[in-house]
């Protein structure tokens, strides 16, 4: 079992940057993909990015590559997403997720989301 707590979502302005933050314990991780997921209300979710645990390679959604950043900090088992340049469209509830691939379809593990609010 993995368990994903979330944290550092919020309300900003067009424009400016958040941080999430998802701290993961239980299994280990190196054979696990580690991503980001969001949804918007009336939509479906959507992959936005994630990162090969053991590998660090980096995945991203078209409409966030180069404003997003995914990282991993290894000794406290935290994935971050770093956003920036955040657009009105980028409002959604964050998941945190763990699976054998970054396909919404094959997660295993969700965190409980954290609500992005990105006013114009």
């Amino acid at each position: 079992q993995v368990q994903l707590i979330e944290s550092g979502g919020g309300l900003v302005q067009a424009g400016g940057s958040l941080r999430l933050s998802c701290a993961a314990s239980g299994r280990t991780l190196s054979s696990y993909y580690m991503g980001w997921f969001r949804q918007a209300p009336g939509k479906a979710r959507e992959f936005v990015a994630a990162l090969w645990w053991s590998g660090g390679i980096t995945y991203y959604a078209g409409s966030v590559k180069g404003r997003f950043a995914i990282s991993r900090e290894n000794a406290k088992n935290t994935v971050y997403l770093q956003m920036n340049s955040l657009k009105p469209e980028d409002t959604a509830v964050y998941y945190c997720a763990a699976g054998l691939s970054y396909n919404v379809a094959t997660i295993d593990y969700w965190g409980q989301g954290t609500q992005v609010t990105v006013s114009s």
